[in-house]
């Protein structure tokens, strides 16, 4: 067996502290923002040190979250303790349905037109959440048909054929003009 690094993914960054009891704003990038909270194992890494953060109290505030961490108990502490990101290990993550996706599984992923003759758009360089649907970002890659960047709505079954993450290609039915 040989050892390989964890990986671990972003979902979420401390951007501050708030009150006077060492809390601290959370900005979460799951959805909902409340599901950060579920994952057992998370670590923030600010100025290239990494700290395990075990949370003992949360709340709702604004429109993002605050949360208590075991030994921050007052705004000095917080502050210390900076911003930064919070990271947990991609393994811990809920196993999804079939044909469902997290976002950093389509990261990467090279973007073909569903055609007999496969034309290479890009490839998927990050997702934008914007209430209606998902939308790819996709920017030219070796091979690539043009130099053209593309925003393509990810809409399964209309917009995005197949999603084949072993191959790493997502086959999509859009006017390449577009």
């Amino acid at each position: 067996m040989t050892d390989r690094p964890m990986q671990e993914l972003v979902v979420g960054r401390i951007t501050g502290a708030v009150g006077l009891k060492g809390w601290l704003k959370l900005q979460s990038f799951t959805d909902p923002a409340e599901n950060i909270l579920q994952y057992g194992e998370l670590t923030m890494e600010c100025g290239g040190v990494r700290r395990a953060l075990e949370i003992d109290g949360s709340r709702v505030q604004g429109r993002g979250l605050a949360v208590h961490v075991l030994g921050i108990d007052d705004r000095n502490a917080a502050e210390e303790l900076g911003k930064g990101n919070i990271l947990m290990p991609v393994e811990s993550l809920p196993q999804l349905n079939e044909e469902e996706y997290y976002w950093h599984q389509l990261e990467g992923l090279q973007v073909v037109l569903e055609q007999d003759v496969k034309q290479v758009l890009g490839v998927v360089d990050h997702l934008i959440a914007t209430g209606a649907n998902d939308v790819l970002a996709v920017v030219p890659c070796d091979g690539s048909r043009d130099g053209k960047k593309r925003l393509i709505p990810y809409l399964p079954g209309t917009v995005v054929k197949r999603v084949d993450v072993v191959v790493g290609q997502i086959e999509v039915d859009w006017d390449p003009d577009f």
